[in-house]
């Protein structure tokens, strides 16, 4: 098996990795003829290993390797500030798909101290070696031809400035569905009880119409990541369909959305904790700052520190927890109402025509994990399987929203808030654990989520300063405090959800794969497949019009107020 290497590039490869590919290929082989793919999985490994990626030498370079970190789970080590690594944990919990075989060891930007270390200090690469975005890539040993294979019992290869990365692996079909139910399942749920409010009963059917075309544009997705060989990430995706322009554009789009989901979360803690102590209040100098103002200050620097850090494994191993905390929430509200009795509305409104649009928006803000679909095809140990992952995540998580959306509406009915968690009433232990499983999950998600971001940010910085790592520092200190204002500006979280969803997952979810299907493989998309991406971008360009106009004209209406 050959590996194209570039001399300013190296791979790190197990004979018994090796092995594995032989034996996958093998079986790809075997099943060809009943994969009705376009272009055939074994076809794309073949194609990926015969050339390194030429779409990653664009802004992002970091985008693949942030993502997922945050979207998966690599086993994880204690890297913070400059400390040496403490710990490493053996097994993940989830996706192990950390890097792909063959793919650069261009990762130590992200398990590099944001401080150096004096062994550090003395370990930095000579200045003629080539830079790979915000950081230096990983020196080639002058005693190891390039390619060499790397013995089976050496687990871990060692990258520059001394610290490991674990050995490339991949993930399971399990594995793949759990990734991507935490990728879907997350404080979205919270808000289907108040979008049933703002649509109706009969406005419920838009979650399940969004959950099958966003099912279908996954596997869109799947079709153009397998058309041409390199492509890995939704970035690639729009420079193969639209050039470097469609790569900046989605690029940007999607750190947008990144950015918006912190802020998100810094409207949720500050409503939660809120509920739990309204009396809370702190007197600086004559600014009076009451409870909600108080909590997301908080906030903020409780996720200071951990933004802070370059090694974001331990968090990622952390938040793989976000599927749980889903299930135990909806446990919780489930409990109330049939255990402790919190009691049900029979009345309900059918069809709400006035604000449905707000409602569009936050079901449309449920399917928002199409930017990291391409993240868990490429890392899955069998891509065969990845129309099955799909439609399990997507199944499985569907329902809970639909049951949490029903139930919800049916215990609180008019009166349910943007978040469920603040209708349940406060002496209940169901509540409590509700209510503090909600304010804990973000806590250890915010990191992840906005760690794109200022990678992408970071890959700007001049050559010359790149060394500097307070500029790192900056960068993340900034975004969290303008998350920080944006949630105080605008502390509506069903609304700025609803914006979100209509403004930003609209194209990310519906109508940008179906673009970039059309571009991409103009010649070979048949009649039936044009008049449905035809009919998706539609839906999807009406969708985003209405939601965003009316989720704005309600925001600027709630501030006038």
């Amino acid at each position: 098996m050959k590996n194209s290497v570039s001399e300013e590039r190296f791979y790190i490869e197990s004979s018994e990795d090796e092995d594995e590919e032989k034996a996958f290929d093998k079986g790809e082989d075997d099943s060809n003829d009943s994969d009705d793919s376009i272009y055939s999985n074994d076809n794309r490994e073949n194609q990926q290993q015969s050339k390194p990626n030429s779409y990653n030498t664009s802004w992002p370079q970091s985008y693949r390797q942030s993502i997922d970190l945050y979207s998966s789970v690599p086993s994880p080590s204690i890297n913070f500030l400059g400390t040496p690594t403490l710990s490493r944990l053996g097994s993940s919990f989830l996706s192990s798909s950390f890097t792909r075989r063959h793919t650069p060891e261009i990762l130590s930007n992200l398990v590099k101290p944001l401080l150096p270390t004096a062994e550090n200090e003395q370990q930095q690469p000579q200045p003629q070696q080539r830079r790979s975005s915000h950081s230096l890539l990983p020196p080639i040993p002058s005693k190891r031809p390039l390619g060499k294979k790397v013995g089976t019992d050496q687990k871990l290869s060692k990258v520059s400035h001394g610290h490991e990365l674990p050995a490339s692996r991949q993930s399971s079909y399990g594995q793949a569905v759990l990734n991507g139910m935490n990728v879907l399942c997350g404080v979205g749920i919270l808000s289907t009880p108040y979008a049933v409010k703002q649509g109706g009963w009969v406005g419920l059917s838009i979650l399940f119409i969004f959950a099958a075309l966003s099912y279908y544009t996954g596997i869109l997705l799947r079709i153009c990541l397998d058309s041409q060989p390199g492509l890995e990430t939704y970035p690639d995706i729009g420079q193969a369909a639209f050039g470097t322009v469609g790569r900046l554009a989605i690029s940007i789009i999607l750190y947008v959305e990144l950015y918006a989901c912190c802020v998100e979360y810094i409207i949720l803690e500050s409503d939660n904790l809120s509920s739990l102590f309204p009396n809370a209040h702190l007197n600086l100098g004559g600014l009076e700052l009451n409870s909600h103002y108080l909590f997301a200050l908080l906030t903020a620097l409780a996720v200071l520190p951990t933004v802070w850090l370059r090694d974001m494994s331990i968090l990622s191993y952390i938040s793989a927890g976000g599927v749980i905390a889903s299930v135990l929430v909806v446990i919780c509200l489930f409990w109330g109402g049939l255990v402790d009795k919190v009691g049900f509305q029979t009345k309900g409104t059918a069809l709400n025509l006035s604000t449905l649009p707000v409602a569009i928006g936050l079901y449309g803000y449920c399917y928002s994990g199409h930017a990291v679909f391409p993240n868990i095809y490429t890392s899955m140990e069998k891509p065969s399987q990845y129309p099955a992952v799909l439609f399990t995540s997507f199944g499985i998580c569907t329902i809970m929203y639909a049951a949490v959306a029903v139930m919800g509406y049916m215990m609180f009915g008019e009166s349910a808030e943007s978040q469920f968690t603040l209708n349940m009433p406060q002496d209940l232990v169901s509540t409590k654990i509700a209510v503090w499983t909600t304010v804990v999950n973000p806590l250890t998600k915010f990191a992840l989520t906005i760690s794109p971001v200022a990678l992408s940010l970071e890959e700007l910085i001049p050559p010359n300063h790149a060394k500097s790592h307070m500029y790192a520092i900056l960068i993340r200190t900034a975004l969290v405090f303008s998350t920080l204002v944006v949630g105080l500006t605008v502390p509506f979280f069903g609304l700025v959800m609803a914006l979100i969803g209509s403004s930003l997952t609209m194209l990310v979810t519906l109508i940008l794969p179906c673009a970039c299907f059309l571009s991409i493989l103009k010649g070979k998309v048949t009649r039936f497949q044009g008049l449905l991406c035809a009919l998706v971008i539609a839906v999807g360009t009406i969708s985003s019009a209405f939601g965003t106009y009316s989720a704005l004209s309600e925001i600027i209406e709630s501030l006038a107020g």
